[in-house]
């Protein structure tokens, strides 16, 4: 299982990197991809839209399973990846790279409250 160290992670299986500009991009971790399998669909929140921390946001949709993406800390949608609705395989080939939505964090978002990569891979089972 692939947990990059200087990401933080959320217990429902969102990874968030703080970009340079101070956004957050948002995508689902190698273990929630793998768990899905083969991605079919995925649907992003639009941007403009204000997400409550732990609000569900988005859908990424498999051959056996549909599964609801939150919002691992308050904000708005600053972008959705678009390119996802035609390549929604991209998520499983590139977990990391392949981020759903960037978020500007609200005032005060807490990105330590999120588990860190030791703390995550304990949560899936992993030590």
């Amino acid at each position: 299982m692939n947990v990059p160290e200087d990401l933080r992670y959320s217990a429902t299986h969102e990874w968030v990197r703080r970009e340079p500009d101070g956004t957050l991009a948002v995508g689902i971790t190698d273990f929630a991809q793998d768990q899905l399998g083969e991605l079919v669909y995925v649907e992003t929140p639009k941007p403009g839209r204000r997400l409550a921390a732990g609000e569900a946001c988005a859908v990424v949709e498999s051959v056996k399973a549909a599964a609801d993406v939150y919002a691992p800390v308050a904000g708005e949608v600053l972008a959705a990846n678009g390119a996802l609705a035609d390549a929604p395989g991209e998520v499983n080939r590139d977990p990391y790279g392949a981020w759903l939505y960037r978020l500007g964090p609200d005032p005060g978002a807490d990105l330590a409250a999120l588990l860190d990569a030791a703390a995550y891979r304990k949560r899936c089972g992993e030590t």
